[in-house]
């Protein structure tokens, strides 16, 4: 069996610096922002077409959006309003990645080098540590998962 080696960041709490030099420092080819919204006026740096200019001109990475991805707006609205009930939106998400089948819709050769991004600083709190985990144990383990 061979690894596939992924990353996860987020642009939250961090300089463009020492965000572009994470992600040139762990090798990452391609960015896959798993945002469901990524246009926002306050993600700064990471606002959908101003991230996949930077990405290419400082690192040569690709850019991609995969919203498949990401929570539903209710999943994320009704976070917010049980006041960050991580328990609850951890299993609605776990519930909506199985609904949609992600581990049949992805390989893991389509994310070998690449690094799901997404606003929270930490993994700890953040869905895009939950995508990996989830295909890890539908894919028998061979993603080697690094969170920048």
């Amino acid at each position: 069996m061979e690894h596939v080696r992924i990353s996860t960041i987020g642009f939250t709490k961090t300089s463009a610096e020492d965000f572009f030099g994470r992600l040139l420092k762990a090798g990452v080819k391609k960015v896959v922002d798993v945002r469901l919204h990524n246009t926002s006026q306050l993600a700064g740096f990471a606002k959908a077409d101003d991230l996949a200019y930077f990405l290419k001109k400082i690192g040569g990475i690709s850019y991609t959006h995969q919203p498949l991805l990401a929570p539903t707006d209710v999943i994320l609205k009704a976070f917010k309003r049980d006041n960050g009930d991580w328990s609850r939106y951890e299993g609605q998400f776990l519930a909506l990645m199985t609904e949609r089948k992600i581990e049949s819709r992805l390989s893991p050769e389509m994310l070998d080098g690449a690094c799901l991004l997404c606003s929270e600083d930490t993994p700890h709190h953040c869905h895009r540590r939950l995508v990996c985990e989830y295909l890890n144990d539908h894919w028998g383990g061979r993603l080697r998962v690094q969170h920048l």
